[in-house]
Order: structure tokens, then sequence, then C-alpha cells
């Protein structure tokens, strides 16, 4: 039996897209597709279109990356040897100058450990030991072997490229190549200025299974998406990240690529992403403005930045708009690819935006992010309209370079490395601007990153959904010390630096604030946080229908912990959004005039089955575990399991679950709740609507899980708190 469990309801206790042949389709046989040492997933079975992808483990790329079923056969072709997994290795480090390389090796795999020294007359600089990671790429820093003698510092060579040019004087310049096998990414020459730096980016030699990981790209990443105006002059060459506040002016160019080199399982990921960094922006409560382009042969508008100045659109209307836009959308205009004609649209609208509104102009930081694999065949090399649209935007004043961020994202399995790195931003802080995921949707992760959250430390609900230690910043254990009755473990929730809020059946009444021990499991600082006083709601008496045959009655099981000091609000510690306050009203994204209780009710618990989950931190369950909370007609079989379990008639089961609770629990064809377990109590039952925010808290169920015993009537005790 699943039992049912019960929540106090916030509303009503405020505290708060086949090719045919002759008719038929032509399918592609169902043999010599495996892959030694490796697995591969077909998207359409063995139809036409369909793509296979051969997939390694850690540490190892796949010889063929995928193959394609068309007409019959499956393309490329292969020979009688299968694919295979291959081990990744890291470029040649042994091209130090100055000093010397151990262990020397003609390849370097995975795990391969490299030390780094200098000749006696010279300074070392970079990571004196480097390790190849499964990436394909070395941890740390390129190492330099340097006598500091001239104007700029040596800027070294990276692994698997070489460099022409040895002074380093001002206008003096080094020139990059990479090995055979091995694309550059970055800047192939660098100018040394009169600052005492290098123009551009450190180059990276990248083979074709080579990526870059979200830490990389939100250490690389600058700060660019700032909503700021002012602009950090900084020359170390030290990543920064985006600071999302909510002032300033900001406007974003997105496109991607439709056409048919990206498979139709890589556009609807890009596309995701897209949604998810509309939504990611969002929840900060800034307010960028956009344009939105899918494009392939022609250019298709999912939104232009004018429309969305003037109608004032909303982030749902254009997600909205995405998912209307399939992969099959506009089938017969996706013939070719022309990413010259992409750029072309996005610098006509900037150069509109300047005519019609100079002055704003002037002030807004504009950025273009591109998914594509780079591979075109027809309009021409975009590099000339992105100059074009450098230009417009610097406005014949070198110092505007800052106001133009220029991003692209590889997507696909075979990208165009060299040549989408030529139309990014390359400026002389080594921000880095082109990037390589090994899985584009780690990008909802690099996304995260890549934020600065200290602009965002006031807002509730943010989390990071992919990191089960980062579900819940704002969760509090907390433990009691009865004085003559043992102890009870619960769990509360911060929902201001100064309140937490939890389950009025943890306490007893002569319990000492003293002897409250709180500890926020995801703060570095487990003893920051102190009692100094706890508040049961005024309506809570657990004995308040023993006339009614109901020993033990939890209505208004909620109380607050008010703490000695305030917090202070971090990553790791912070508050989490509660109904009926202006907080959750933004969360929700709503406008002012609908800042009110029943509005957000509205939008939050909708349906007779709203979708919420709690969280579990203990040993055997960890992270968010999902419930269904009950209403309406579906409350109805709480009650009726409440009777069967307890043994209870209809007028008292009718009298125990009143209004003023959720239950969840229980399973149908369609879903099985997750159940809490003693310890859990006063913890929150969330609802994610663009940040999470708590409707409920743990209160009590039909059965003590942890014992593995039903309580019923005759014992007394027919309710069971789960502290």
């Amino acid at each position: 039996m699943q039992p049912v469990l019960f929540w106090s309801s916030f509303f009503l206790v405020i505290l708060s897209r086949c090719l045919f042949l002759n008719g038929a389709p032509s399918q592609c046989p169902d043999s010599n597709l495996n892959i030694t040492g490796g697995t591969y997933t077909l998207s359409k079975g063995y139809n036409h279109n369909s793509v296979l992808r051969y997939h390694c483990s850690e540490g190892f790329y796949p010889s063929i990356k995928q193959r394609r079923c068309e007409r019959g056969q499956w393309e490329p072709k292969v020979s009688k040897r299968l694919p295979v997994c291959k081990l990744v290795t890291c470029p040649n480090p042994n091209v130090l100058e100055n000093g010397v390389v151990r262990p020397f090796s003609r390849n370097y795999s995975v795990n391969d450990t490299t030390t780094y020294t200098c000749h006696s007359e010279f300074t070392f600089r970079g990571s004196a030991t480097r390790v190849c990671q499964t990436n394909g790429k070395w941890s740390g820093g390129t190492p330099i072997c340097s006598q500091n003698n001239h104007h700029c510092p040596d800027p070294g060579i990276p692994p698997g490229a070489s460099r022409e040019g040895h002074i380093f004087d001002i206008d003096d310049k080094v020139t990059y190549t990479c090995d055979k096998n091995l694309k550059l990414i970055g800047s192939k020459v660098r100018v040394c200025l009169d600052g005492g730096y290098w123009s551009g980016k450190e180059p990276e030699c990248y083979a074709d299974f080579t990526y870059d990981t979200p830490e990389e790209v939100a250490e690389a990443f600058s700060s660019s998406l700032k909503t700021t105006i002012t602009m950090h002059e900084e020359s170390d060459q030290t990543g920064k990240k985006i600071r999302l506040d909510q002032k300033g002016n900001l406007d974003i160019y997105i496109a991607l690529d439709a056409s048919d080199s990206i498979d139709e399982e890589d556009f609807t990921q890009a596309k995701g992403v897209i949604k998810k960094l509309l939504n990611k922006i969002s929840y900060y409560e800034v307010f960028p403005n956009y344009e939105i382009i899918i494009f392939a042969t022609d250019v298709k508008h999912i939104i232009r930045i004018t429309e969305f100045k003037k109608n004032h659109v909303t982030i749902a209307q254009i997600i909205k708009m995405l998912d209307e836009y399939t992969y099959d959308s506009d089938d017969r205009k996706r013939t070719g690819t022309d990413i010259h004609k992409a750029y072309e649209a996005i610098k006509n609208s900037i150069s509109f935006e300047k005519i019609n509104n100079k002055k704003e102009f002037a002030q807004t930081q504009h950025v273009v992010i591109m998914f594509t694999d780079g591979i075109a065949n027809m309009g021409g090399d975009p590099k000339p309209i992105v100059n074009e649209i450098r230009q417009i935007v610097q406005d014949g004043d070198k110092n505007r370079e800052k106001y133009l961020d220029l991003y692209a994202f590889g997507v696909g399995s075979d990208v165009e490395k060299e040549k989408i790195d030529e139309w990014v931003t390359k400026r002389y802080n080594n921000e880095k601007y082109f990037f390589m995921l090994k899985d584009i949707e780690q990008l909802e992760e690099t996304l995260d990153e890549m934020i600065d959250e200290s602009t965002s430390m006031p807002l509730c609900g943010l989390y990071k959904d992919y990191d089960p230690d980062k579900l819940s910043p704002w969760l509090i254990k907390i433990s009691i010390n009865h004085k003559n009755s043992g102890r009870s473990n619960c769990v509360g929730s911060l929902v201001t630096p100064m309140f937490i809020l939890t389950a009025a059946h943890c306490f007893k009444f002569d319990d000492d604030p003293e002897t409250i021990e709180l500890e926020a499991p995801n703060s570095k600082d487990k003893s920051l946080l102190k009692a100094d006083k706890y508040e049961l709601h005024p309506g809570y008496n657990i004995s308040k229908k023993k006339a009614q045959h109901i020993e033990e009655f939890y209505e208004y099981d909620v109380a607050l912990i008010k703490l000695k000091k305030m917090v202070k609000i971090s990553p790791d510690l912070r508050t989490i959004c509660i109904p009926c306050t202006l907080e959750t009203n933004r969360a929700l994204q709503l406008s002012d005039k609908d800042a009110s209780c029943e509005k957000q009710k509205q939008g939050l618990v909708n349906s007779d089955l709203v979708k919420a989950h709690f969280i579990k931190h203990d040993q055997v369950k960890k992270g968010k575990q999902h419930v269904s909370i009950k209403r309406g007609q579906q409350k109805f079989s709480c009650v009726e399991q409440a009777k069967k379990t307890l043994n209870i008639s209809d007028e008292t089961a009718q009298a125990m679950i009143t209004d003023k609770f959720f239950c969840t629990g229980g399973a149908s064809q369609d879903y099985r709740d997750v159940i809490t377990c003693k310890g859990d109590s006063g913890g929150p039952i969330v609802v994610e609507m663009h940040r999470l925010i708590q409707v409920g808290v743990i209160s009590w169920g039909l059965i003590d899980v942890y014992a593995s015993t039903l309580y019923i009537k005759t014992t007394g005790n027919p309710l069971t708190p789960l502290s």
C-alpha cells in the first residue's frame, strides 16, 4: 500500500519531425553496425534519415562519430573492420622552449602526467604539472620559460603547436600553427601592444574529439551578457562571468542552424538550450531584448528585436514560437546552408536599431550567439558580414569594441572549428567566445557556471538542477533536544535571511531555543545558525478534535524559527520563494497589478494533480523526489485511504483532512509518489515555476514507513507525525 502524506498548504495557512521509393520507405540493413569497445544508438531505427551515433566510455572516442541511413545504405560506408573506440590523447607538450618536459613520450593518453622545469637562466610561468584530461586537453596553464626582458611577456607555445616570432617588443607579431590533424582555436597572429600585453586570445590545438568542459567555459567566459553599462577594464587575463544586474540595456541576437548537416536530435537539443538560456536569464529579473532566427537556405525570424520592443513580447511567447517551429518546418527551403545570410539578417537589425534609436544604441550591449556546425554551401564567407557588424557597433571608435560580444557554439558531429572561430570576438584579455561541448545538453550546467551569482543573491528559489547537492540551498536540518522526552529531528526551509519555516509538531511546549541545533548542509560553516526563538502558528492545537475521536489533529502544523542574526546569503545558502510575497510574484513573472495570493495560487496549484517535489538528503535516497499534490476530486482518494488505513468513519475522515491540507501519495497507472520518512517533517514541498516556490510543509502521514508499521485508531496514535 502506498501511504498518503499530508502537507500544510501555504495558500490557506499563510506564514507565509521518409524518403519514399515506389511508395515505400527505404530501410537500411541492421548488420555490421557495432563498434568495438562501445555502443550505438539510432534516432529513427533503420529508416531513411535515421542517425546512428557511436558512443564510447569516458577517455575514449569513436573512430567514426556517426552514420546516416540514406537510400537504403549507411553512410559513410565502412570496411570489413568495425569502427573502434580509441584512447583519447592530448596534444604534444614537448614544445616548451628553454626548458625540459618529463617524461618524454610520443603519445600522451588520459591521466598521463607531465612536469615542466626551466633551464637555470630562465624564469618559469604557468603550470609545473599537467594532466591529460578525458576531453583531450591538458589541465592547467601553458608552461613558459622566459627571461622577462621584452616589452610583452613571452606568450609561450601551447601543446601541439609551433610558433614563428621570438621578439616581443611593441608591434612585434607571433604566428601559430597547429600540428597535422589539429585545428587552431584562438588567435593565429598576436601583436604585442603598447600596454604590455598581447592582442587576441592564446591559441589552443583541438583534435576532432576535443571539447570544452562546462567548468572551462565558465572560467574563460567574459563579462558579456552583462546588463551593466560599467565595463570592467581588466587586463590580467582572468576569466569573468555574466553579471545579471537589474539595470542597463542589453540586446541579444540568437541564430540556430537548421540545415541538413545538422540532424534532428542536435537541432532539437540546440533549440532546447536556447529556451533554457531565455529562462535562465529571466530568473534573474533582468529584461534583455531578443531577436531569434532559424536558418538554412533562407532565414526564418522567430522574433525580431523591433517586434520584441514594440509589442512587449514575453519569454513564454518566444518559447511557444520556438516549440511551434519543428525540424521539418519550411522543409523545401532546407536544401542549403547560408550562414552569411543569417549574419546579414542580424546586421540589418542592428543597423536599424542604430538609425532609429541612436542615443539608446550607444549605451546598449550587443550580444550575438550562433549555434552551427559552420558547414556552409552557399552565400559566401560569413567573415566579411561579421566584420560589418563590428564596424556598425564600434562606429569608428575602437574603444567601443567592448559593446559587442560575438559567440558561437559548435553543434553536430562534424564542426568546422577553424571557420567558426573566425567569426567570434577575440579581445586582448583572453576571453573565450567559441565553445565545443561534448554534449550540447551540458550547456545548462555551463550557463549556470557562467553566471555571476553575486549579483542575484537576493533572488529566492534559484538552484542548480544538475547538481543534487545544490538542489536545496535553503534546506536547514533541525535537531531539538526536549527537556524530558528525547529528541526530534526535522527539516526546515530558509524563507528569509532571518527566519526558518518548519512544522509545529517538531516542538514541545517547554522547548528552550538554546536546545535547537540548526545546520545548513550546503554551507561550509556548519555552525553559523543559532535560534533566537520559535513561534508555533496560533491555530495549531493537536488536541482540538479529541471529542470527535481524533486524538491528534495537525491543522496549522507550521512554525517559524527566528535566528539570532541574519545569515549571509550565498550560492550555497539562500532563501526559497513562498507564496503571497512580491518576490514570488516576480518569480512567476506576473505584473504588479496581479500581485495577489489568489493570482499566485492560480499559477501554482491550478489542477487536481499538481506536479511537485521535495528533497531528500539521507544516504538511501538523495535529491529531488517527485510527488503529485491531489486536489479537488483527486483528494477524495486521500480521504478513502485514510478511512481504510485508520478504520474510521467518513465523518471522522472529513473532520481530520480539512481544506487546510494538501495530500500526496498513492499510485496509479500514470505515477507513483515517493514517500517521506521520519526526519522529513517540516521540509518544503515545492512547485517549479521559473524558480522553486514552496507551497506546503511536510506534516503527517498514514504510515510510519521507518518502522514499517501501520498506525490504526486502536493504538491511540491514529496519525503519525514524520519527525
